[in-house]
């Protein structure tokens, strides 16, 4: 008792204290109790994705995959932390990966960064619409099945978990957004950590594997990298490992404690900029677009007209416009510094606003489509013989709210993303001696950046967004290469909601 009273004093309140939920996180095998419930998930999306109804509204694999989950990750992110990596289930394959090599190869020197992580998740998010991932459920239930092959490789011929911290798309994602969330790992006591022998948090305990991401708790200064797995809390000998709450902005109001590296702020761009053109994929405007290139370019292939788009939206357009507001601001500022280190002074500030778009628009289809999950639930056990939660799917169950009410709490949302930023702008790492006058002209290129990705998001949002694993009575696009771009929305039937300014369905 005497050593959890240290542990907690003067952090605030450490979830690791509280009754039944405390001693649940703290157990050692509350995390593997997790994992196998994810486990038995992805076993079941994989099952029905592979041999069920390939109409993902009626499959366990489109609806939880691209409805439920992403809208409760960015629930979790905001509300508490970065809980699917905590119970992540290709998690699992470190510990089994791990028995194949005691020591295995560290991973490359060169690839110790996050450029790999970017280029997968580029890379994904290309698959993600070229293949029509959300209206497949088979590519989908071979997705998960790929990314548990990558995990168990990786894991068992590499040491320190290079997946969760270089590879892994949704784990990039998931740091990022987690350095908004209002939990973060630390310390009661930094001498208690300082005289402990052999750090058991980072190297394990013979029993607990210890951090996989080789974070030093009283070193933590941001939720980058950490996976949540809280074996450092369950390794320490001194019960001195807080899960502690803390202001949502702390992390990101701290700019100087971000690393000065071109890899991390870059990922931080990234995932805004993919907040704006994953929407923007989903809006008419788009296939608009599709046609006119088509047109212009006499290219044939959808693949190639997407790849272009999307690398013009996610890597050139960004870069453009980062460059362009670093050497505006370093202009302005009349500060000495180098654009690196503008950018990483900055980079931060991209984060609520970023999550504020991605939320607003996972929000949308989880607040659409949530409740979908029961009917492909009957759909599912009825069809293995197995009657629950009634007879027949309630096919008409989905929304969880009146579309009528989604576009204002989408605006609610984006503009509080913006208010944040604006905080965290105002806070932003600046060379000694550069004046007050300075330090507000420095930030407004990157305020007119975080102004613009708003503005783009919330003209999206004003758009009939199309509907994905949602509607059964959609009939979900699988467009073969050589079909104009402009037959797409023809070959939907009815998969476009909520006209909020008087657009025709």
């Amino acid at each position: 008792m005497a050593s959890a009273a240290k542990a907690g004093k003067g952090t605030g309140i450490d979830i690791l204290r509280l009754p039944l939920i405390g001693r649940l996180l703290r157990w050692r095998r509350g995390r593997l109790a997790m994992q196998l419930l994810l486990l038995a998930a992805a076993a079941l999306m994989v099952y029905d994705g592979l041999s069920g109804p390939q109409l993902a509204p009626q499959n366990l694999a489109g609806v939880v995959t691209w409805v439920q989950y992403r809208g409760l990750l960015m629930l979790s992110l905001l509300l508490c932390g970065n809980l699917f990596c905590m119970a992540c289930p290709f998690a699992l394959l470190r510990s089994l990966g791990g028995r194949f090599v005691e020591r295995g190869r560290r991973w490359p020197k060169r690839l110790r960064s996050k450029w790999v992580a970017m280029a997968v998740l580029i890379l994904f998010f290309f698959l993600y619409e070229w293949l029509d991932l959300w209206a497949s459920p088979w590519m989908t239930a071979w997705l998960i099945l790929i990314y548990f092959a990558a995990a168990f490789i990786l894991e068992a011929a590499f040491s320190g978990s290079p997946f969760c911290k270089y590879v892994c798309p949704m784990g990039s994602f998931n740091f990022a957004g987690s350095m908004i969330s209002p939990t973060q790992i630390g310390v009661g006591d930094r001498d208690t950590c300082v005289s402990c022998q052999g750090k058991p948090c980072i190297n394990g305990d013979g029993r607990t594997l210890g951090c996989g991401t080789s974070l030093f708790p009283p070193q933590i200064s941001s939720n980058m990298d950490c996976v949540l797995c809280l074996d450092c809390a369950r390794a320490c000998p001194h019960d001195n490992v807080v899960w502690r709450v803390r202001n949502p902005l702390a992390e990101l109001s701290q700019p100087a404690r971000w690393p000065r590296r071109w890899d991390a702020s870059l990922l931080l761009a990234l995932i805004a900029f993919a907040g704006v053109s994953n929407a923007f994929g989903m809006v008419p405007p788009f296939y608009r677009l599709e046609e006119w290139l088509w047109g212009v370019t006499g290219i044939r292939s959808e693949g190639l007209l997407l790849g272009l788009i999307f690398g013009a939206l996610n890597v050139a357009v960004p870069l453009v416009l980062i460059l362009a507001a670093a050497w505006g601001s370093r202009r302005l500022s009349g500060a000495d510094m180098s654009l690196r280190a503008n950018v990483s002074g900055y980079a931060p500030a991209l984060v609520p606003v970023s999550f504020a778009i991605w939320l607003a628009h996972y929000g949308f289809h989880f607040a659409s489509g949530a409740l979908g999950i029961i009917p492909v639930t009957q759909f599912f056990l009825n069809d293995h013989g197995i009657s629950w939660l009634g007879a027949a799917p309630r096919w008409d169950m989905g929304q969880l709210m009146p579309m009528a009410y989604m576009l204002p709490i989408q605006l609610l949302i984006v503009l509080t993303g913006v208010w944040a930023s604006n905080k965290v702008i105002d806070r932003a790492a600046l060379p000694a001696g550069v004046s007050h006058r300075g330090r507000l002209a420095a930030g407004l290129p990157w305020l007119a950046l975080v102004l613009l990705l708003a503005a783009a998001a919330m003209v999206i949002f004003t758009l009939p967004m199309e509907m994905r694993g949602a509607f059964p009575a959609a009939e979900l696009r699988a467009l073969p290469e050589e079909v104009h771009p402009g037959q797409m929305m023809s070959m939907l039937s009815a998969p476009w909601v909520y006209p909020p300014l008087g657009w025709p369905k």
